[in-house]
């Protein structure tokens, strides 16, 4: 009687093809995890390039208000002096004091004027106005001891002499405040409304911040 016998084969074709999908598995995870990789790195760039934006456009501001109180303690501490006066010019900006009076239709009011470019123009100006660089005057463009605080330019301000302060009974047009009409009259102090305007700059000299307010203050004669 014969028997039969089970010829066991080797089975290396399967074994083959199990490691082949493996390893297109382990790839297909190695693209994804990549890919993963790769968004994190670009989300992480972007956070810190906003951080570093914001981080400019906070100094730009702080540093344009610096400006300000700056040429407002300028103004009030000239009016303390006897015989102390801002060099307003008309149909100009003084280049000791930026200052210029108010008068709409001068030159430096027109859509190309001194005082409209100042006010409007998003990049820096370079020939317009006065650098503030502190009570110490040392500047803001460089700092040994925190070398990223430092600024790229020193603000600048501009101040308009905008006239004489009225109450608002007074006749005509004029600045209205809460002296009498009689102000720059016979005993009176000649009360005058400043308009400031700051520009300053971030780290970054592209980033550009412009602010401004409204101080009154005696104007000696």
């Amino acid at each position: 009687m014969k028997t039969k016998r089970r010829v066991l084969r080797p089975q290396k074709n399967r074994s083959c093809r199990q490691r082949g999908f493996a390893l297109v598995v382990a790839l297909i995870f190695l693209t994804l995890i990549t890919m993963l990789a790769i968004n994190a790195c670009e989300h992480a760039l972007l956070q810190e390039r906003m951080a570093g934006n914001l981080r400019n456009a906070q100094q730009a501001r702080m540093s344009a208000e610096t400006a300000l109180r700056g040429a407002e303690y300028k103004i009030w501490s000239i009016a303390s002096q006897p015989g102390a006066r801002l060099h307003c010019l008309v149909g100009s900006v003084s280049s000791d004091d930026g200052c210029v009076v108010y008068r709409p239709l001068s030159a430096p009011y027109l859509a190309n004027g001194a005082v409209t470019r100042f006010q409007s123009a998003q990049s820096w100006l370079s020939d317009i106005g006065v650098a503030y660089t502190g009570p110490a005057q040392g500047g803001y463009t460089s700092n040994t001891g925190q070398p990223t605080a430092s600024l790229a330019r020193n603000p600048v301000y501009l101040i308009e002499d905008l006239g004489s302060e009225q109450s608002a009974s007074a006749s005509g047009l004029h600045e209205s405040g809460n002296t009498g009409p009689n102000n720059n009259g016979v005993g009176q102090v000649d009360i005058h409304i400043y308009r400031i305007t700051a520009r300053a700059t971030g780290g970054n000299p592209n980033v550009v911040s412009v602010v401004q307010s409204t101080f009154d203050a005696p104007a000696n004669d």
